[in-house]
């Protein structure tokens, strides 16, 4: 099948986390998927949506709720992560369109829960590095966060930085506004 260039899907996961290291027995993994498809051709953000992911191998710590604002209740009325990634195929046909990420940290997640978990990666190869992209359009000399950027590209700052859906939105907003400076 060929690749669907209609929309990008723009992921932001959020993952458990602790200040320092994990307690033992436990590891990072992902407790929410932040979703907002672009539509390539008008440049407009569709529905943002967030699914929450149950862990399994960990809980969440009051640092992790500080950083994301999630809690151990908010997550275990989650799906499983075999459940979130088969939503991500059926319902927006991940495994058939571009993705992208502020960064490689997504998309490393995702490589490594799904091998850990036995569970197919339900995007396709073709990921893009909203991160590098902005770097190397605005010829930076580094890659800069995503508050930066965005302050940087004019754009505000909406909902709560460290939530998924928010942050997966304004990654939109950031690749939208690189998109249309490129058609100019």
């Amino acid at each position: 099948m060929a690749k669907r260039l209609d929309l990008i899907l723009v992921i932001d996961v959020e993952a458990t986390c602790w200040d320092g290291d994990p307690p033992p027995g436990e590891e990072n993994e992902i407790i929410e998927i932040g979703v907002c498809p672009l539509e390539v051709a008008s440049c407009r953000r569709r529905e943002r949506r967030s699914i929450l992911v149950r862990p399994e191998r960990s809980r969440v710590s009051p640092f992790c709720t500080a950083l994301t604002t999630l809690t151990q209740a908010d997550v275990d009325a989650g799906v499983s992560f075999r459940e979130a990634c088969a939503t991500l195929r059926s319902e927006l046909k991940a495994q058939d369109r571009l993705w992208a990420s502020y960064g490689d940290y997504d998309r490393r997640m995702f490589e490594r829960q799904c091998q850990s978990r036995g569970v197919p990666l339900p995007f396709g190869p073709s990921h893009l590095n909203v991160k590098s992209l902005f770097a190397v359009t605005h010829a930076l000399s580094r890659e800069v966060g995503m508050a930066e950027a965005l302050e940087r590209a004019g754009l505000p700052l909406a909902g709560t930085h460290h939530r998924g859906v928010d942050d997966a939105h304004n990654i939109a907003g950031l690749l939208a506004h690189l998109l249309l400076a490129a058609r100019r």
